[in-house]
């Protein structure tokens, strides 16, 4: 697993890896700056290779392809009807969601050739996950379900026909964050706020593929998933749970508002 390849616990300047268990349900787009920074810290040997899993609120994440799709704006406004605030995260395709049933797990690696390492830390990440939730007595699988949203081919599916939990990856030099989208509970609410909001963005929605661990195993909840990931993660690294700095949260906080879906009024 991940710590079998050139990335070790105890390599560097550093011993082991950290845990960093903060979460921003109340100021959704601070997730992602705060992972911003975590990437640069990284990349600059200030900070040891970092794990993030933390519990969001409701927030609808759109990619790059959808920050510069015609129907951004629409998409935005679709989503706030529906109370979930946009923000623009670090990494990933096409629109995903976050709900109070959703857990955020990230990893920020060093590497000082991150690309040449893509697949293999998509590999192994998701691997590790798909693990977990085999351990809760899922039947989970690797894969892009057909007709799925955000769809990716390292995404987490149970029995090959929902999704259970998608995976993106951004890089700069000298380091990698791969972070994960977790639907715990709430695949409904999820369906029912993503429909309008890839109707808008113009993309095909299939309601049926979106799932949950829950649906999977009835009464599961993230705290259970929690200890199911920090198991598989303990078994693989050498990790101390510390809490995020101050300096760290201060500067997130002074580039948060870079991550907030504020889209362009329109024109006539």
């Amino acid at each position: 697993m991940l710590a079998n390849t050139h990335i070790k616990a105890g390599s560097g300047p550093h011993s082991g890896w950290q845990l960093l268990r903060e979460g921003f349900p109340d100021r959704p787009e601070l997730g992602p700056s705060v992972s911003r920074v975590l990437l640069e810290q990284v990349a600059d040997g200030e900070r040891p290779a970092t794990v993030r899993l933390s519990r969001p609120g409701r927030v609808v994440a759109f990619g790059r392809r959808d920050v510069v799709a015609p129907g951004y704006r629409d998409a935005v406004e679709a989503a706030e009807r529906a109370g979930f605030p946009g923000m623009e995260r670090l990494s990933g395709g096409r629109a995903a969601a976050f709900s109070e049933g959703a857990l955020s797990l990230t990893f920020t690696l060093p590497d000082p050739q991150p690309a040449k390492r893509t697949n293999l830390r998509f590999t192994e990440a998701t691997g590790l996950v798909r693990d977990a939730f085999r351990d809760l007595g899922v039947d989970a699988r690797m894969g892009e379900v057909p007709d799925e949203y955000c769809p990716g081919e390292f995404s987490i599916n149970a029995r090959g026909r929902t999704k259970l939990a998608g995976v993106g990856q951004r890089m700069i030099g000298g380091a990698a964050h791969i972070g994960l989208v977790i639907i715990v509970s709430g695949s409904e609410l999820v369906a029912d706020v993503l429909e309008p909001v890839y109707s808008s963005l113009d993309l095909d929605f299939n309601r049926d593929t979106v799932g949950s661990l829950e649906d999977e195993v009835p009464g599961i909840d993230r705290e259970a998933v929690e200890d199911a990931l920090l198991r598989r993660l303990a078994g693989t690294v050498e990790i101390e749970t510390v809490r995020l700095d101050q300096a760290t949260l201060d500067l997130a906080a002074s580039r948060a508002a870079d991550f907030r879906s504020n889209p362009a009024p329109a024109i006539g």
